[in-house]
């Protein structure tokens, strides 16, 4: 009865070894990123909205260099997104209070994508919470728009330009 145990235990443990496997060989990542402007203007304790350029996404030549194409693309999920103070270069994020940024296309709703709520950095970097959104009709598009919402604990007496560096983590079948 024991041998039957581990042989079935064995089995099920080689199945989910060789899924995963299988999707780690038809996943890879995309990273992108952006520039946000946060204002010295911008109220204390009140949320501020900034608008960013339009991100151009490379997704078409990414899926190409992964022997996949947008049309064979199951699943698309944010996997990380680091914001980095980038000038002054001096600044650290003690100033930030809360932030959450959203995606959107021409074609498609505005998601959440990203947020950190109770901000207590003392550094130029910060790793955001992931939401768990499927974003495959934003990475399949040409472009895409970030809007962010800040809302500052400190009066910031010069403009602080921070990147955005996302990845995603995409899932397609091959060719």
């Amino acid at each position: 009865m024991k041998s039957k145990f581990i042989a079935i235990a064995l089995l099920l443990s080689l199945s989910l070894t060789s899924c995963s496997a299988v999707d780690d060989l038809l996943s890879f990542t995309i990273s992108n990123e952006t520039s946000i402007k946060i204002k010295s203007t911008s109220p204390i304790n009140l949320p501020s909205e900034i608008i960013t350029p339009d991100v151009t996404t490379n997704s078409s030549a990414e899926f190409q260099n992964n022997k996949t194409k947008a049309s064979l693309v199951k699943d698309v999920k944010l996997r990380s997104l680091k914001l980095s103070i980038s000038d002054p270069a001096d600044k650290t994020f003690t100033f930030l209070k809360s932030v959450h940024l959203y995606i959107s296309t021409t074609d498609s709703d505005e998601l959440e994508l990203a947020y950190q709520d109770n901000v207590n950095a003392t550094t130029n970097e910060i790793d955001l919470i992931c939401t768990d959104k499927k974003l495959d009709q934003y990475i399949k598009a040409d472009k895409y728009k970030i809007r962010t919402k800040v809302t500052l604990k400190e009066t910031l007496t010069k403009d602080v330009t921070v990147k955005a560096d996302m990845k995603f983590r995409v899932t397609a079948d091959p060719f």
